[in-house]
């Protein structure tokens, strides 16, 4: 089975026929240039990956025949019948979904000529529905800019529904799909870690009215586990609480204390127009680590004793290297 990083490699070179240099497939997936061979050459014992002028590429098949299909009578039907599945569900119908299923029928009409006619129809017909759907369009937009999120390994910031208001969040990717419920399936979403933190979240992309592309990027984690917050019904009770007033350069850095015991957060605009947060954190270790992977995403603006205590511990922490 191909891993991770090699399956975001073939779909980034699928995506860019003209080829990528190293550089570039390096930036895009978020990893060092020098891992990139290893990568192509893990992809090569799947497909055929060359590099000419400099550029890796995906080497088209010289004859159409090469790409041909066959399937048994069995998968055939199975096929038929899960494209008709297909037609009445609403979840699944999108304009990449109809393109998928006419180079299909295409490609198995040679030898099963009726399911190749049926899948064609079944692809007209969601192309039909997608057109006349409320909304579709701007769906499908959200949803591709999420799929070039993932495949190029960027964070995105997007703006979403949540408890009728809209709540700008900044993620990275690591699953899009449908989110299993007990014996039901919610609507498609997005999974993946937000900016900051190790929290993992899942959003219906429904709920998502805009979605931006950063330059910032990030990896999938290899062993990809579910992070989640302590559970304070296991006897955690934080008394020691300290209000803290925070510039936020970012919004996001906020996510790093959602770890946090804390309080409901408020916020103001400064003369300067910055935005000012004012919260009741929990006075641990984790606060301090928060400040820290914020780095200059925040700063605390008071109390002065904690400005002090996090200048102290950067101070400590250069000290170790500057010998």
């Amino acid at each position: 089975m191909k891993g991770e990083r090699v399956a975001q490699l073939e779909l980034l070179l699928r995506s860019h026929p003209e080829g990528l240099r190293r550089a570039e497939i390096a930036r895009r997936l978020g990893v060092h240039r020098s891992t990139i061979s290893r990568y192509v050459d893990d992809l090569n014992k799947y497909i055929d990956v060359y590099e000419e002028n400099n550029l890796i590429k995906i080497r088209t098949p010289e004859s159409p025949a090469e790409t041909n299909i066959e399937l048994s009578i069995y998968e055939s039907l199975a096929l038929n019948m899960g494209v008709e599945a297909l037609a009445d569900n609403p979840d699944f119908q999108n304009p990449h979904l109809a393109s998928g299923l006419q180079k299909l029928s295409l490609q198995i009409r040679r030898y099963s000529p009726k399911v190749s006619d049926n899948i064609m129809q079944v692809a007209e017909l969601i192309n039909s529905k997608v057109q006349n759907r409320k909304g579709g369009e701007k769906f499908n937009s959200i949803l591709e800019v999420l799929i070039d999120s993932w495949v190029s390994g960027r964070i995105v910031r997007i703006q979403h529904l949540k408890d009728g208001e809209i709540e700008e969040t900044e993620l990275a990717p690591y699953f899009i799909g449908f989110k299993g419920e007990e014996a039901s399936r919610s609507p498609i979403s997005v999974t993946g870690r937000l900016r900051h933190t190790t929290e993992i979240v899942t959003i219906d992309i429904a709920a998502i009215t805009s979605a931006i592309i950063l330059e910032e990027t990030y990896t999938i984690p290899d062993n990809l586990k579910a992070f989640r917050k302590p559970d304070n019904s296991q006897g955690y009770d934080s008394t020691d609480f300290i209000p803290l007033k925070i510039l936020l350069r970012e919004k996001s850095a906020l996510n790093a204390f959602r770890t946090l015991q804390m309080d409901e957060p408020t916020f103001e605009k400064n003369d300067k127009g910055e935005l000012i947060c004012s919260v009741n954190v929990e006075n641990s270790i984790d606060l301090l680590l928060a400040v820290v992977k914020s780095g200059t995403s925040l700063e605390i603006l008071s109390p002065d004793s904690y400005r002090d205590k996090v200048r102290r511990e950067l101070r400590k922490i250069l000290s170790i290297y500057e010998h």
